[in-house]
């Protein structure tokens, strides 16, 4: 029965629970898949139960739709408010009916678009009352939508159209009270201008007014810092993705220069050895089997680099996790391009005032590497090539120098990718890379890369 690598837990007595790898039967992978399927579907369920409420959908379509709501309960106000105002002018000619029944409209009707136009169905109702008062005491149901309009506009309005309504709800509630009060100052007895009665009417409605700005500026403000937390979410999301974008598109250019740096060193040493092996197999077959377990090694070497780097890609496999490489396989990388053919002099000189990051190191390692892996391309047989390490008081130089044809020679498909590629490395540690032909012939390679200073 076959079986894959899934990831398992295992649950050791005062150990933490670890997670292995290993091989699972295909009855425990369809357990597991069961189990998997369970999980969902009971999460699933409990979303079903939340929004088959009806108190949670009738909350949610009040939310989404303002202008239905809106519509809706404007109308039904003023259609309660109709009756109400034909009762109270029952017994007054038919003028004054239409006339009241016109001011309650006004008052009442263009609540049904309140949130949608809030200054102008202020100015609306403000009008509406302001012609109510050529009634003497005449009070209207439709006069709620006074408080109704203040909150509105304290939630919605700009700030100064929020205190213009308060100002002229509370001129309202003055007026207000001098017109139900009308009666009692025509009368013939004397009476002051300004009663008790009238004043506790007036700061009652005054009251009512100022409760409702009130309540409608604490909405204001609450409406406001919740859009503000989503346009900080919105915002938050939108630099996650792009953070994301870039840091997959540095992680491809990375994997991109890895992968130039292994495959083209490998296969210029290959390819060379393997050359040299057709050519010495005539006369030497002893030599051509040396070469080709050169040829051998250096591709084994070369799979296990790639195996390496590509196992970053998955997530299912155990990784293997060695090393990368430092300035201590430099040494190993100069006598892997001596194995090839190469003619290489080695040299290390100071001595380093304080270690290199662990980048830095692989970046030197990867310079020397595309610098040998042009000159055995590029320079020709029987060049000769130089690597020096100098440590200096700022950091650390690298030289590598050949004595080849590389600098004349023809343009080659791909070529300077490498070095644009070590440009690149070497700018992240704020060094400096120089890649140019020298006057006598050959190629130069300098690479500086300064101490990190913490």
């Amino acid at each position: 029965m076959r079986s894959r690598c899934f990831t398992a837990t295992y649950f050791h007595p005062g150990h933490e629970a670890k997670p292995s790898l290993m091989p699972i039967a295909l009855d425990q992978q369809i357990l597991c898949i069961a189990i998997w399927i369970h999980k969902y579907r009971h999460v699933e369920l409990q979303e079903h139960l939340i929004f088959a409420n009806p108190h949670r959908r009738i909350d949610g379509w009040i939310r989404e739709n303002p202008g239905c709501v809106d519509f809706i309960a404007g109308l039904l106000y003023t259609l309660f408010c109709i009756p109400a105002a034909l009762s109270l002018a029952s017994s007054m000619s038919t003028p004054a009916v239409l006339s009241i029944l016109a001011v309650s409209l006004m008052q009442s009707a263009p609540l049904m678009v309140r949130r949608r136009y809030p200054w102008a169905v202020t100015l609306v109702v403000a009008l509406g009352h302001l012609l109510q008062l050529g009634f003497d005491g005449l009070i209207l149901f439709s006069q709620v939508s006074v408080p109704i309009m203040v909150y509105t506009m304290a939630v919605y309005g700009k700030r100064w159209q929020s205190f213009f309504t308060l100002g002229l709800g509370l001129l309202g509630a003055l007026l207000a009270t001098f017109s139900m009060f009308s009666a009692a100052r025509n009368s013939p007895y004397p009476q002051s201008i300004f009663t008790f009665d009238m004043m506790i009417s007036f700061v009652g409605l005054a009251l009512v007014v100022t409760l409702s700005w009130t309540f409608g500026d604490l909405a204001r403000t609450r409406r406001l810092a919740m859009k503000s937390l989503r346009e900080h979410a919105e915002r938050l999301e939108k630099e996650r993705l792009i953070e994301r974008a870039l840091a997959a598109s540095d992680e491809r250019n990375h994997i991109a220069r890895e992968m130039h740096d292994i495959v083209a060193h490998s296969l210029s040493v290959i390819i060379t050895q393997a050359n040299g092996a057709r050519y010495a197999a005539a006369k030497d077959p002893q030599i051509a089997i040396e070469t080709l377990k050169t040829v051998s090694d250096t591709g084994r070497a070369s799979l296990k680099e790639m195996r390496r780097l590509l196992g970053v890609l998955r997530k299912d496999e155990e990784l293997d996790n060695r090393p990368l490489p430092s300035l201590a396989n430099v040494s190993e990388l100069v006598e892997s391009a001596m194995v090839s053919g190469l003619n290489v002099q080695f040299e290390i000189t100071g001595t380093p005032r304080k270690e290199l990051p662990a980048g830095a190191e692989l970046t030197i390692y990867r310079c020397v590497q595309e610098s040998l892996t042009n000159v055995i391309k590029h320079a020709g047989p029987e060049a000769k090539a130089q690597v020096q390490l100098e440590w200096t008081s700022r950091g650390l130089n690298l030289r590598v120098i050949d004595d080849g044809r590389g600098a004349g020679s023809g343009i080659i498909e791909g070529a300077g990718q490498g070095l644009l590629g070590m440009q690149e490395r070497v700018a992240l540690y704020e060094g400096s890379c120089t890649a140019l032909p020298q006057s006598g012939g050959g190629f130069a390679v300098s690479v500086s890369i300064p101490y990190s200073e913490d």
